[in-house]
């Protein structure tokens, strides 16, 4: 009789602890990383009785939660792909709005620049004209160093998220060895202890958001977390920590370091992972590289202006001066484990092969090999100076010893530096110093375009006379060494001409229009105090700057698309990889809570399944009962 009110007594403690998890679970529906569970029985086993087996009732075997470690580790790898693209994609928009296009673009100031020099052309003593072009001159200098100056708000706001979400991870890293010490000293009895495991499953989650980490579990139940592949920020119950530290190269730039006692090792950007990648990779290399595409376009703008400018005469007679105060030289940042005494610096030797770029400067056994950071191509000399890229790399002094390495970063500063030089109007160099008179005999229809000085040369103020031939070439006489070798033998030895296309001597540039006749002359020659007033050869030559071939093939005026054309294509990426593995992380997640997750209606029928059982477990209890008291009384 013992037996069967034993019977009655367990299965109403079974089905009791079945309702107490089935409410357990409804009460945690929608708690963030709950993982449903469960109650498992078994039967308690039997008793002989007259040769025959008899049950004698049910028992719980464990509460067990619905968990898929697969599942888990899949969503988890995937929120941290999705975090680290979405935010660098937020920042990514961030740093795009910095960039408009139309009349408030970057481009528009350049090309008003630019144009403004049409007016001088024409009305070479015209002040208010002149006047145009310095505002021009100010508006687009003021707005690459404002465009500059946002680009640091943006770049310090990233280092600040950087900084915290470290200082996140750190937290993190803490609580889970803290959640792992628990979960070791709950850990030994038939069941788990569920509720600390999803704790952790979270925390874990939570971290991966910030860091792409992997897991290995441990016996005891612990559960050990690495991040950047292999290094333990939680080793059982111990955990590390990250550390944000400025590079030891380049101060302006943080590197992630992995600190455990009193080792530091630095960290990959790429392996990181999570909005901490997402935010290491936007100012490493997106932020970065932009930097130096609108570094290059603001130093070709200097660069080109000022040569063009110094090659004219102002209307005091006096020789240009720079235009834009002249971008300073970039020096190089030594490495830390340099032995050698060198320093060495970095000058723009050709405005129109400039690549947006930074550079390593290696010393080596033989000679000196400098790379390009942006795409890793490395070009070998035998020592400095050397050109690369339209930069010319010297040596300033010192000695330099094999293994040594500087970092070059030719274009971070200049545009937050770009500063008019020119403030008067009358100190606008737009005369030529040479000019051009046609001979009196001529009989052709020949017009003068524009003569200006190309280049500086020692030759520029030597005359030269130029003498068409019946054929429709010329003969130029007076030229000095370097100039191009004539076009036909002879004799006489005479250069082909083609009506429009620049005649470049001496320093030079000529353009004339229209028919020669044979015996036709030009007499360039340097240009006289009376003819400064109304010579605007210079003016022709800034304004043919123009159409300067100086982006990888792309004009000066169009400059500014080359750095649209970057920022587009980088947010069309960004938005592509966030979208895409926002996703994938969307299905992960939905697929583990699949497994994982409160389902009301399924609670609910198992909560009708348990009540019915409850009851008649009840109701077999109170029959045993009173077949018991029956059984008392008959005895009495």
């Amino acid at each position: 009789m013992s037996s069967a009110l034993n019977i009655g007594s367990l299965a109403l403690n079974a089905n009791l602890s079945a309702l107490q998890v089935i409410g357990h679970n409804i009460a945690n529906v929608n708690t963030a990383g709950y993982s449903r569970q469960t109650v498992e029985m078994r039967s308690a086993g039997y008793q002989t009785l007259g040769g025959n087996y008899y049950g004698i009732g049910v028992e719980i075997g464990t509460v067990a939660r619905a968990h898929d470690a697969y599942l888990t580790r899949e969503a988890q790898l995937s929120s941290s792909v999705a975090s680290a693209d979405s935010e660098r994609l937020a920042r990514l928009h961030q740093l795009e709005n910095l960039f408009p296009t139309g009349e408030t673009g970057l481009g528009a100031a350049m090309n008003d620049l630019l144009n403004a020099w049409s007016d001088i052309a024409s009305s070479p003593t015209n002040l208010a004209a002149r006047s145009v072009v310095l505002g021009r001159g100010e508006e687009i200098a003021s707005r690459l160093r404002d465009t500059a100056g946002q680009m640091d708000m943006l770049a310090r706001g990233a280092r600040q998220q950087v900084g915290d979400t470290v200082d996140t991870i750190n937290r993190l890293a803490g609580e889970i060895g803290l959640i792992n010490q628990q979960i070791i000293e709950n850990q030994g009895g038939t069941g788990e202890p569920n509720d600390l495991l999803d704790q952790r499953d979270s925390l874990i989650g939570e971290l991966s958001k910030l860091v792409q980490v992997s897991t290995v579990g441990a016996d005891d139940g612990s559960l050990s977390v690495f991040v950047a592949g292999s290094q333990p920020l939680v080793l059982g119950t111990r955990a590390a920590r990250l550390a944000v530290v400025p590079d030891s190269t380049d101060p302006t730039q943080s590197r992630i370091h992995f600190q455990q006692g009193n080792t530091s090792m630095p960290l990959s950007d790429s392996a990181l992972g999570g909005e901490l990648g997402g935010v290491m990779q936007f100012i490493g290399e997106d932020l970065k590289q932009v930097t130096n595409q609108l570094g290059r376009m603001a130093l070709a703008l200097n660069s080109t202006m000022n040569t063009q400018h110094e090659l004219g005469v102002d209307l005091r007679g006096g020789t240009g001066n720079s235009f834009f105060v002249p971008a300073a030289d970039t020096a190089g940042l030594p490495v830390l484990t340099n032995t050698g005494t060198a320093a060495l610096h970095a000058e723009v030797s050709d405005p129109t092969a400039l690549q947006p770029s930074d550079y390593q400067v290696n010393i080596t056994g033989t000679g000196v090999d400098i790379v390009r950071l942006s795409d890793g191509q490395v070009s070998s000399f035998a020592g400095l100076p050397a050109d690369l890229d339209g930069l010319s790399f010297q040596l300033d002094s010192g000695a330099a010893a094999s293994g040594d390495s500087f970092l070059v970063k030719p274009f971070a500063e200049v545009a937050k530096n770009m500063q008019m030089a020119v403030s008067a109007a009358d100190r606008l160099a737009a005369a030529s110093p040479v000019m051009v008179t046609p001979g009196s005999a001529n009989t052709g229809g020949l017009t003068i375009g524009g003569l200006y000085a190309s280049e500086p040369s020692a030759n520029l103020s030597d005359p030269v006379t130029l003498t068409f031939l019946a054929d429709g070439s010329f003969t130029a006489t007076g030229l000095g060494p370097g100039n191009p070798p004539p076009d036909n033998v002879g004799p006489p030895a005479s250069y082909n001409y083609t009506p429009g296309l620049p005649l470049q001597f001496n320093g030079w540039s000529l353009t004339l229009r229209g028919s020669p006749a044979a015996g036709d002359t030009f007499d360039i020659t340097p240009a006289t105090a009376t003819n400064n007033s109304q010579n605007a050869g210079n003016a022709v030559g800034m304004l043919a700057l123009r159409d300067l071939a100086t982006f990888d093939g792309v004009s000066l005026s169009n400059g500014y698309t080359a750095v649209l054309s970057d920022m587009g294509t980088r947010v069309q990426g960004a938005q592509f990889a966030a979208s895409y593995s926002g996703q994938v992380a969307a299905s992960n997640e939905s697929a583990r809570v699949a497994v994982s997750g409160v389902n009301l209606d399924e609670e609910a029928a198992r909560l009708l399944q348990y009540q019915q059982a409850y009851q008649a477990a009840a109701k077999y209890m109170q029959i045993a009962q009173g077949i018991f008291d029956t059984l008392l009384q008959t005895v009495r």
